[in-house]
């Protein structure tokens, strides 16, 4: 029981700070201000059992998936370091205008039909889990299983891991405008921003981080 405490401790460590649902809320808040309250809380549920789904599947499966299309992680982190970099880039320079109230006090009707449109893309995949927590779940699931034992209690570990993380998720986001009144339009707006201009920055990590990777590789290959 112990160990198991301590492996679900180590997902929870490792995936926790990435996925990092807090940041994440008030560029959450920012892509749904024309949502009501009871639609962000729906689509932030639908986004929290997407990001439950993509971490385990990255946990349990993500090697075997990466292998069968010959895709390397070092791919996967340029495609999303890109988009993360461009959807950051949309925030930082949209106008104080579009943005809207966030207490919500204006806002278009939004369709059901158009509820969860963007539940995957781009809020789950890759604004929530990214290319960076994708990688880290695929190790941790490589990692684990060498040390552990595929066994009941390892699925049992990443199952409480990515439940927990997507509990969070959903907190973060589904009261993401609850945060927003406390903290006042002006502290919401500057957060907004600031958490864009951090999104560009880690789009651009991410890309270095998977460009470095594949630049490394070529000499091995000119030989």
């Amino acid at each position: 029981m112990l160990e198991t405490a301590k492996n679900t401790l180590l997902i929870l460590s490792a995936l926790f700070p990435i996925v990092n649902p807090l940041g994440g809320s008030p560029i959450f808040l920012t892509l749904t201000r024309d949502y009501s309250p009871p639609e962000r809380r729906a689509l932030s549920r639908r986004v929290a059992m997407n990001s439950f789904f993509l971490l385990l599947a990255s946990c349990l499966i993500g090697t075997h998936i990466l292998t069968f299309f010959g895709i390397s992680l070092p791919v996967v982190q340029v495609g999303g370091g890109l988009i993360v970099i461009s959807t950051g880039w949309a925030m930082l320079n949209r106008s104080d205008d579009d943005d809207g109230n966030p207490d919500g006090k204006a806002r278009r009707k939004v369709e059901p039909r158009d509820e969860f449109k963007n539940a995957f893309y781009p809020l789950t995949l890759p604004l929530t889990v990214g290319p960076g927590s994708i990688s880290v779940a695929i190790t941790l699931g490589a990692n684990i299983p060498r040390h552990y034992g595929w066994n009941p209690l390892g699925f049992i570990e990443i199952l409480i891991g990515c439940v927990i993380i997507a509990v969070s998720i959903y907190l973060c986001y589904g009261f993401s405008d609850k945060l927003a009144r406390a903290l006042g339009a002006t502290a919401m707006g500057v957060i907004m921003r600031l958490s864009s201009f951090l999104l560009v920055c880690i789009g651009v990590q991410i890309l270095w981080n998977g460009a470095k990777a594949l630049l490394s590789a070529l000499p091995a290959l000119s030989h």
